[in-house]
């Protein structure tokens, strides 16, 4: 009984640190957005603000053209996600189902691509897009974003296709429908959970992208949301309120996305922890 007891008390103060650890950062932008830059700047520090303003969420919208770079952000993140995820289930299908010489091969490069610095990629992909005409437009982040989460998305599919039995697509194929058919209304559907999972990290991943943003749109029109958000700063002076209310604006969508589909997104995540 002591030994339960101290288990429990271990596993709710684990719990305690990990929901303090990501929810303070959170509520302390969210806090910082209500205060006015005097108060921000009185010592000592207030957490919580004593005279809540949404000033700064007006600024925000007033200030810079927020919605237009939102607008860019769900446009690249949406396409290159529906891109990523529809190669990706290709990829993975053949991985599992097909006979390819070397498959352990292919999987170990696919884990070593995904550990690839991107800051290492930015020389080539930026004369690349400079070639092809395509800075400032949106094929320049669509493209990269779907390829760099493809290893990801791939891997998590494929742990999924390998659970659903082949003789369901058989029996598909028996029926009249080809291999391609079979995928995409037979083993797509039933992996669903993996597939979810796999498009809200593809999603997370291109909607957070900084570094590929700001190398590869220069223009204020093109912009997306993370590289908007330093145009708030000014040369000498960093508001920072009307920046934490930006970070707001930008992770609402975000909040909102993984609420609508958080009972997938977790059973997907889970998933691999109750196999065999």
């Amino acid at each position: 009984m002591i030994a339960n007891l101290g288990k429990r008390k271990t596993t709710m103060l684990a719990g305690a640190i990990v929901a303090i650890n990501g929810f303070f950062p959170a509520l302390w932008i969210f806090f910082t957005s209500l205060k006015t830059e005097t108060e921000l700047l009185r010592y000592p520090i207030t957490i919580v603000p004593e005279d809540p303003t949404l000033q700064n969420y007006t600024r925000v919208f007033v200030d810079q053209p927020i919605l237009l770079f939102m607008w860019n952000s769900v446009v690249v993140a949406s396409l290159s996600t529906l891109l990523c995820i529809f190669v990706s289930a290709l990829a993975a299908y053949a991985i599992v189902r097909l006979r390819i010489p070397g498959r352990n091969i292919v999987l170990s490069l696919l884990l070593a691509v995904s550990m690839f610095p991107l800051i290492s990629l930015m020389v080539p992909l930026f004369q690349t897009m400079r070639t092809l005409g395509w800075l400032n437009t949106y094929p320049a982040l669509i493209f990269p974003y779907a390829v760099l989460s493809m290893p990801v998305c791939t891997l998590v599919m494929a742990s999924f296709f390998q659970d659903i039995p082949a003789d369901l697509e058989n029996a598909a194929m028996i029926d009249g429908c080809s291999r391609l058919g079979a995928l995409w209304h037979v083993v797509v559907p039933l992996a669903a959970p993996g597939v979810f999972t796999a498009a809200i990290l593809a999603f997370v991943n291109a909607w957070d992208e900084f570094l590929l943003a700001l190398t590869l749109s220069s223009r204020v029109a093109s912009r997306t949301l993370p590289v908007g958000i330093t145009l708030y700063q000014g040369e000498f002076a960093f508001p920072w309120p009307i920046i934490s209310a930006a970070l707001v604006v930008a992770i609402v969508p975000i909040c909102v996305l993984i609420a609508i589909f958080q009972e997938r997104v977790v059973s997907g995540l889970t998933a691999g922890g109750v196999k065999g």
